[in-house]
């Protein structure tokens, strides 16, 4: 499965700016979200599906595929998509093996060692970062930029040439060019979709950069 990961709205409660996350899930795909992940490291399994579940339903009009972060439990009880994993999160392998050859996985990626180690076969894209800092989670380690970002994708390729990448952390309109222009196939955002007066302007703004970059690159 091909995910069109060009701009990947994450939709959290921790960074909501006052927004109902289906609501804020909803004004992303109206901007042109092309996929869009729950993280939630608040809620109670119950709130979660329930929050899930809305949410899916908010993007139904948008074909919009829908991923939980961490969450496969909670993923296959809302009828998600799919999930995005973390390295220390489930095993890919054994993620697939509950959730079938149909859903989306999608695995982050921080270091040349860990690009090298993927299981690229068994996963549909990959989160790399943190490009550039972040408030919106603890970052453990400094940020990569692009050009540490430019070197995971490099490995990515060559072991996968068709596997998405997008780039994540810090990414807003200021700098989504680089991250494109450093091999990402588009943008995880959290902050500058929730934080911004417009949601679904600020989603357009950021899409028709990835959109223009990814043209110039003939993508």
């Amino acid at each position: 499965m091909q995910v069109d990961v060009r701009l990947n709205a994450i939709v959290d409660p921790e960074r909501a700016g006052g927004h109902d996350l289906a609501d804020l899930a909803r004004l992303c795909a109206e901007g042109g979200a092309t996929l869009v992940q729950l993280r939630d490291k608040l809620s109670a399994t119950r709130a979660m599906v329930e929050e899930a579940r809305a949410i899916k339903q908010a993007l139904a009009p948008f074909a919009v595929p829908f991923v939980v972060n961490d969450r496969i439990d909670v993923a296959l009880a809302a009828g998600a998509d799919g999930v995005h994993l973390g390295q220390d999160d489930m095993a890919i392998a054994d993620a697939r093996a509950l959730l079938g050859r149909g859903a989306i996985i999608g695995l982050s990626v921080k270091t040349v060692a860990q690009a090298e180690a993927a299981p690229v076969a068994l996963i549909d894209y990959v989160g790399s970062g943190g490009v550039y800092g972040t408030l919106s989670k603890q970052q453990k380690n400094a940020p990569i930029g692009p050009e540490g970002l430019a070197r995971i994708v490099s490995v990515l390729w060559r072991r996968a040439p068709k596997l998405p990448v997008c780039g994540i952390a810090g990414i807003d309109a200021s700098n989504a060019a680089a991250v494109i222009a450093a091999g990402a196939d588009g943008v995880a955002v959290i902050s500058a979709l929730s934080l911004a007066p417009d949601p679904a302007a600020a989603a357009r703004a950021l899409r028709d950069i990835v959109d223009a970059m990814l043209a110039k690159r003939g993508t």
